[in-house]
């Protein structure tokens, strides 16, 4: 074996040895041969090259080398033109040879790159084409390419050089190959790199797709890219992975290439890997164990109670490694998670998913259960918010969710500890904001009040930005809180936008009253500049109890001569001051004049004072008077003066004239004055030199000055009333961007109230941060009650934008505070500034600021609720003991001095009172009773009445009807019938004294003559709508009908005592009035606007979370978006009114007893005023009436004006009658017969675009909604048509309920439930319980029930079932979210049944009031062009029906009716703008004449306007039309383009020629 192997080894480097040698000896011969190539072919060049140097001229040398060398030859070539023209040859040539190169290099670096990075299918014959071709000599097609360029004219001329540089370029991306041969040797690992650093960039931007791509192989050929993956590759198609990089690729390159995903794996690994997929996708199999409990565990990384464990799923288990949220993702599987529970939902009906989204505040993640058919795992969607769970499962991705969720195996609950104070003795927090306050508190009002009482703080205070509007949920918490511990404080405050109005007149900080002696002095001088003139003149005279006592006047010899200007203006020369006492002698005698007292000058803080001072520095005299400068104080008290010069105002005081521009004349006439200005002062009661400032104040100029922060805490309910006062004026006449607060305004409802310094946006605070003097501090502390500091982080901005250097300047800032407040003896508090709860919620905030402009948005200070320990530990640069002052014992001592009985809104209720209101309503109802019943009355109306009469009266609400009544009786004397809203029309009383026409008593008849009565109490008849025909027995007369049988419980519930809401619906054009009529019911300054408060809803808080989380350029999950946006949501935005409240005040209350008042919107330019607090709030304790605006009332006095119109030819235009519509039978066939078919109109449904019934524009029958639902339902009765109403206008009563439950045949219209009063009278005749079967009603119809709030429901359904109430109807009542009353379905129907009467029988009135009331969307060029043009953009609109913006949805809707309108044989005139109306369509010769408003463009306002000008004569020209109207040119072009101008002229100019006869 040794001897084989070592033979190998020998023959093995015998071959290599010979190997070696022969590539050495080729190698050898190779460069040889080359070498010799190479001087061959270098020799000529050399030669030619050496040969232009030679002196020889002759055509044959001997040597190879010259032998006398010249430039000479060069010098000739480029001077002499003779022979040749080499220097313009050279220039033409080196133009074409640059040009070639450059278009040469982009041709053959394209080329090569294409051939070798590209693969496309005639690569290789391309190549192979070129190559040969290539082998020919260019010589060959010199001929062709003459020829060519011939043709093109390029071969003569200057154009021969762009000839040439074709010819040259043109085929030089032929040449290539090299260039290939080049870039096939660069590695495709580069774009490769590139590749694997984009995919990381789209991990970094939240695509889930880490770890599926971490080992893949990546192929490039040309522009396809082939990703191959060892797993996932399912999954990376399902979220489109080819295309996202594909996308991503085409960004970064601008070419888009073809990904490809293909597996890397063999076939039986990537069958083992889906297997292992499905195993995780595959929801666990969900069975239910009772809950048990564990004892308590211990989690690393959670702070947990010792309170045992609830294993509410699965089995027991230790949790270890826990992931944090924010890192679940990449390949998924097996995870250990914590959070707390923030949103439950269940979606489907029978395989039902459960969702629970918890969070670790790190991130969010959705749980989600799957339940097998039929079984029940309504114990997930019962899930607490809140509640911390421990969680094993798997995590994997959710093709449907597109975002990874988490199948839970095992859910422990547990419970985190919560942040406690355990201070023995706990701080009170004064400086807090809540939701309310606008876009930047996120305290809930309630929670924030439950949570200071729970961490065992003795009181709380809200004190938001300007406004008061989160008092009465805070109040309600306090409530609670009072029923087991009623020494809890709620104090309320506001942090107030605080502006100093006061007048600056008086400077310094001496004091006196205004009886005292005053120097008033005037000063001359050389110029106007005290740094560099100086003083010629000093006058004064002493002002003693108002009168001029003494007199004193020097002149100053000045340091520069007097200017002869200066001379002319004051008389004063150089020879005047020449003998003068010096600056500094002149001023010390004029001090000794003014012997300490307050100086007072015109202007004298601007000139003469600072002269003086100026003259005193020079001097090295101190001078720090107090003084008051009366041209402020002549502003104040002498507005509208055209200017305030000091002759000017002795002018206007009436008194003697004198000499100017002496400073004796001055000073002395400035006495006189001021003499004038005492006594005025007196009269506005202010009496001392500090007060001037104050008592002047209230000018609403100096609102635009910048504000303050300042902090208002309510003592008592005085103090409460008077913020109330101070939050309306700031609101209704201090607005300016932020609802400010004058000083003249506080100091005028200053009683009860304690103000405090407020954070660093205080007075005081900017104050010291500006280095002001520490008298002045003082002086600014002085005006405050209390002095506030914060911790170090609320103020740490200031280092960060570098407003001071160190964080030790803030220390020093709040040492300032705390030694004025020792020295002023005021007490200090330490605030947190409160803006959010927990610390974590810090990101809320950031978000909206940053939404709104804040760059600094994400450097939030630590604005969150504070534990009296960790508020200490903020001020550990204190003394302790002075850190405990300010921080427990001062906020404590504040908190006690605070009246505990203050509240928001007073208890009880304040309805106002009308003399005999109860009298009032009993004469009016058996009067009206009796009028149609007869006397005595039959039993079953005297006693329905007899039993509302007593409850209603027996409960104080006879006041609330009679107004009503008042109201509507108003409306009906104005032509305008009222319609009633709610559940007002169960009540019998209402519709006798005259408030609503839906009268609920049984089914009956009644004759008109004799009285006679019959009704039907067995159930059989629904509405005695649709009873038959029938006279009367007694005398033979036909007949009347009625009775909608609705109980009055349904209104006041069956003690009476449920709070009437009477709405009622107005005519809009009438409304105004209504609100108006108010008045003088009730008195002026009795009746507010009601107010409401706008949230921010949920998709405007996804706006702001959604952008903000893009611009950090951070991906999230949607379930923690949604987290994000629920803490958002809610917070305070702006204000409105509600659309037809007036609240209603009694007599001798004031309403800032009860609420602030504001504009809405805080809107300046309206007279509106509305309640403060969302009407919501109040409506309890004080009278709301609902007086809306309704279209139906307007349409049916629209109606009556048209058919009883001459236009009309009809009996009303005979008579002296007018058309009436309530006289309108209601049991007319015809209109019925709209439900089913056209037939009623004459026409047919493919007239109409094949709508199979004629309810088209009938108020609550004519969207497409509610006529598949007539469709579906049939309706043959008056009582069918309610029962829909009630169903369109409920919330799931009809989708996903009564609708199956009628197509699967469970039920039938007339007994699927449809409004709520079903309900209720349906349980009753069950059996249930009478009070049992109202609650149910109640909490069914608000979606109590479907919401899963109704802890009685378990209850309430097993009594049902024992009263053999059907399973179909409990499930329906389930899915309610809100139900219609029924007498509000009967009102509505009765107004849409009338209008339907008038479609039928007058159908040109009833086209004209559609299109002049309720079409938004007509327009002229569209539909008044003829039936063919309104066709054709029918089906235009049609076919794009899916995608049409909201004003061409208006268009189609109204363009329907235009159809129907044609298809009956109707017509529209052309618009006439001399007859047409502005707003109001007329019939005229049977026509209808448009509106001026329907032309595209033209609103209400420039239609009036056309209306008023088309009044004062013909149009002279287009010109002439646009001048007297202001209509926009765009609208008068168009106007044009229809042929509404006929022949008028484009402008009013004429030809010379005009009238000349020919």
């Amino acid at each position: 074996m040794s001897n084989k192997h070592s033979a190998t080894k020998v023959e093995s480097h015998g071959l290599l040895h010979d190997q070696k040698i022969r590539r050495i000896t080729g190698d050898v011969f190779a460069h040889l041969f080359l070498a010799i190539l190479a001087v061959i072919w270098l020799v000529p060049i050399v030669w030619v090259f050496a040969e232009s140097f030679n002196k020889n001229t002759a055509p044959y040398t001997s040597s190879f080398f010259p032998k006398e060398w010249t430039l000479d030859n060069y010098r000739v070539l480029f001077t002499d033109r003779n022979v040749l023209d080499f220097p313009k040859m050279f220039g033409t040539t080196f133009i074409i040879a640059c040009f070639t190169c450059a278009i040469s290099l982009i041709f053959v670096l394209s080329v090569a790159y294409c051939m070798s990075r590209m693969r496309f299918r005639v690569r290789k014959t391309f190549m192979n084409v070129v190559l040969i071709l290539g082998m020919f000599p260019g010589i060959m097609a010199v001929t062709a390419i003459y020829f060519i360029l011939k043709a093109l004219g390029l071969s003569s001329g200057t154009m021969t050089t762009v000839a040439l540089i074709l010819v040259y370029s043109a085929g030089s991306g032929a040449g290539f190959y090299v260039m290939k041969g080049y870039m096939d040797t660069i590695p495709t690992s580069l774009d490769e790199a590139a590749l694997r650093e984009l995919m990381e960039e789209m991990k970094r931007d939240g695509i889930p797709i880490n770890g599926f791509l971490d080992r893949c192989r990546i192929t490039i050929t040309g522009q396809n890219i082939t990703v191959g993956v060892c797993h996932g590759t399912k999954f990376l198609q399902e979220m489109e992975f080819e295309r996202l990089l594909a996308d991503r690729v085409a960004a970064h390159t601008g070419v888009r290439p073809k990904v490809t995903l293909t597996s890397a794996v063999g076939e039986a690994e990537q069958r083992q890997m889906e297997e292992k997929l499905e195993r995780k996708i595959a929801p666990p199999v969900v069975k239910f164990e009772k809950k048990n409990t564990a004892p308590s565990i211990k989690v690393e990384g959670l702070d947990l109670t010792d309170k045992p464990v609830t294993i509410f799923h699965g089995k027991m288990f230790t949790p270890k490694n826990l992931t944090p949220l924010k890192d679940l993702g990449g390949e998924g599987g097996k995870c250990v998670i914590w959070g707390d529970v923030f949103f439950t939902e269940v979606k489907g009906n029978y395989r039902k998913i459960y969702t629970v989204s918890i969070t670790d505040y790190t991130g969010s993640i959705n749980l989600k259960i799957r339940a097998q058919e039929g079984e029940d795992c309504s114990k997930w969607e019962n899930i607490a918010k809140g509640t911390t769970l421990l969680v094993r499962g798997d995590c994997t991705y959710d093709k449907y969710e597109h975002d990874y969720i988490v199948y839970p195996y095992d859910v422990l609950f547990v419970e985190r500890k919560k942040r406690e104070d355990n201070a023995p003795e706990k701080r009170v927090e004064l400086h807090l904001h809540t939701k309310l306050s606008s876009m930047d508190g996120f305290c809930d009002p309630g929670g924030i009040v439950k949570l200071a009482h729970r961490m065992g703080h003795p009181a709380i205070a809200i004190t938001d930005h300007g406004v008061c509007q989160g008092y009465p949920e805070a109040m309600l918490a306090a409530d609670d809180i009072h029923k087991s511990d009623p020494d809890f404080k709620l104090i309320y405050g506001c942090e107030a936008y605080f502006v100093d109005d006061m007048i600056p007149a008086v400077y310094g900080t001496k004091t006196m009253p205004i009886t005292g002696s005053f120097v008033v002095f005037d000063t001359e001088t050389t110029g106007l500049d005290p740094g560099v003139e100086y003083l010629t003149e000093i006058g004064a005279v002493i002002v003693r109890n108002g009168e001029v006592v003494e007199e004193f006047d020097t002149f100053v010899k000045p340091g520069k001569p007097i200017t002869p200007k200066i001379t002319e203006l004051t008389g004063i020369t150089n020879e005047m001051v020449a003998d003068a006492p010096g600056e500094k002698e002149a001023l010390e005698a004029f001090l000794r004049f003014a012997d300490g007292r307050i100086l007072v000058a015109h202007n004298a803080h601007a000139f003469d004072i600072r002269f003086l001072k100026a003259a005193a520095k020079r001097s090295g005299i101190s001078f720090e008077p107090t003084y008051i400068d009366t041209l402020t104080m002549a502003q104040a008290m002498y507005p509208g003066l055209h200017n305030y010069k000091q002759g000017t105002i002795n002018k206007h005081l009436e008194l003697p004239s004198y000499e100017a521009h002496r400073a004796c004349e001055d000073s002395a006439a400035l006495g006189r004055i001021f003499c004038v200005m005492l006594s005025d002062l007196a009269e506005k009661e202010v009496t001392t030199v500090e007060g001037i400032n104050t008592g002047l104040g209230g000018n609403r100029e100096v609102l635009k000055k910048k504000y303050f922060h300042l902090i208002i805490l309510v003592k008592n309910q005085m103090g409460l009333k008077n913020l109330y006062k101070i939050v309306s004026e700031a609101h209704v006449n201090y607005f300016f961007k932020k609802p400010r607060v004058p000083r003249s305004l506080l100091n005028k409802y200053r009683d009860g109230l304690l103000l405090t310094s407020a954070c660093e946006a205080g007075e005081l605070y900017r104050a010291i941060v500006d280095g002001t003097s520490y008298e002045e501090l003082k002086k600014i502390a002085a005006y405050y009650d209390i002095l506030e500091i914060q911790p170090l982080g609320n103020n740490a901005y200031m280092v960060r934008d570098g407003k001071v250097d160190s964080e030790e300047r803030i220390k020093e800032f709040n040492r300032t505070v705390i030694k004025l407040g020792e020295d002023l003896h005021k007490p200090v508090i330490a605030t947190g500034d409160v803006h959010f709860t927990e610390p974590e919620d810090a990101i809320y905030r950031a978000v909206l600021q940053a939404g709104n402009g804040f760059k600094d948005a994400d450097n939030q200070p630590p604005l969150f609720f504070r534990t009296t320990q960790d508020m200490l530990a903020q001020f550990y640069y204190l003394p302790k003991e002075k850190a405990y002052e300010v921080v427990v014992k001062n906020p404590r001592k504040i908190a006690a001095m605070i009246d505990n009985n203050v509240r928001a809104i007073p208890r009880g209720t304040y309805p106002p009172s009308i003399e005999g209101a109860e009298q009032q309503l009993r004469d009016a109802t058996w009067e009206h009773a009796k009028r149609d019943y007869g006397d005595p009355l039959p039993e079953i109306v005297e006693k329905r009445l007899q039993k509302e009469l007593d409850s209603i009266c027996g409960h104080g609400y006879a006041v609330l009807y009679v107004i009503a009544v008042k109201l509507v009786a108003y409306s009906n004397a104005g032509g305008y019938q009222v319609g009633s809203r709610g559940s007002v029309g169960s009540s019998a009383v209402a519709h006798f004294s005259g408030i609503s026409e839906v009268n609920s008593l049984p089914p009956h008849y009644r004759c008109p003559k004799c009285k006679y009565s019959e009704f039907i109490t067995d159930g059989s008849v629904d509405d005695g709508f649709d009873l038959p025909d029938k006279d009367c027995p007694h005398c033979g007369t036909r007949m009347l009908v009625d009775g909608h049988d609705i109980p009055f419980e349904t209104f006041l519930g069956f003690y009476g005592d449920k709070e009437p809401d009477i709405d009622l619906n107005f005519s809009g054009d009438y409304q105004s009035n209504a609100h108006k009529y108010t008045e003088v019911i009730f008195g002026a300054g009795q009746t507010f606007r009601a107010g409401t408060v706008g949230t921010l809803a949920d998709k405007t808080a996804f706006g702001y979370v959604k952008n903000y989380y893009e611009e950090h350029g951070q991906g999230k999950r949607k379930c923690e978006i949604d987290r994000i946006v629920q803490g958002c949501t809610g917070i305070r935005r702006s204000t409105g009114q509600h659309p037809g409240g007036i609240i209603v005040l009694p007599l001798g209350e004031e309403i800032n007893s009860f609420t602030p008042v504001q504009h809405p919107a805080n809107d300046m330019t309206t007279d509106i005023v509305t309640t403060h607090f969302d009407y919501h709030s109040i409506d309890h304790n004080l009278l709301k009436l609902d007086i809306l605006g309704h279209d139906d009332p307007t349409m049916i006095k629209t109606l009556e004006e048209y058919i009883s119109s001459p236009a009309m030819d009809n009996e009303y235009n005979e008579t002296d009658n007018r058309f009436d519509a309530t006289k309108i039978p209601l049991d007319d066939p015809g209109v019925i017969s709209l439900f089913h078919d056209t037939s009623a109109l004459g026409i047919k449904p493919d007239d109409i675009g094949g709508c199979p019934v004629g309810c088209l524009g009938i108020p609550e029958f004519g969207t497409d909604f509610v006529i598949q639902m007539v469709v579906d339902t049939k309706p043959n009765t008056i009582s069918d048509l309610i029962r829909i109403s009630g169903l369109s206008h409920g919330t799931d009563v009809w989708l996903n309920n009564a609708q199956e439950l009628i197509r699967s045949g469970k039920a039938t219209i007339s007994t699927a439930i449809c409004t709520r009063d079903d309900i209720m009278t349906y349980l009753i005749n069950k059996g249930v319980e009478s009070e049992e079967s109202f609650t149910i009603m109640e909490r069914v119809r608000k979606g109590t029930v479907a919401k899963g709030k109704c802890k009685e429901w378990s209850q309430f359904k097993k009594d049902m079932l024992e009263h053999d109430v059907p399973e179909w109807y409990i499930w329906s009542c389930e899915r309610i979210k809100y139900m219609f009353p029924k007498a509000h379905a009967a009102a509505y129907v009765m107004m849409a049944y009338r209008i339907a009467y008038c479609k039928i029988n007058y159908p040109l009135a009833y086209y004209a009031a559609y299109f002049s009331i309720r079409a938004t969307g007509f327009n002229y060029e569209i539909m008044c062009q003829g039936k063919e043009r309104l066709e054709y953009f029918y089906k235009d609109y049609t076919r794009r029906k899916d995608s049409l913006s909201k004003k061409e949805q208006d268009v189609y809707r109204d363009m329907r009716i235009v159809q129907e309108m044609y298809a009956r044989g109707y017509e529209f005139l052309p618009l006439d703008i001399y007859r047409a109306k502005a707003t109001k369509f007329q019939i005229i010769d049977g026509k209808l004449m448009p509106a001026l408003n329907c032309i595209d463009g033209m609103g209400d306002k420039a239609a009036e306007a056309v209306v008023d000008a088309a009044k004062q004569g013909k149009f002279l020209s287009k010109d002439d039309f646009r001048d007297r109207t202001k209509v926009s040119k765009t609208v008068i072009d168009l106007m044009d383009d229809l042929g509404i101008f006929g022949d008028i002229p484009q402008s009013n100019q004429f030809s010379l020629f005009d009238g000349v006869i020919a």
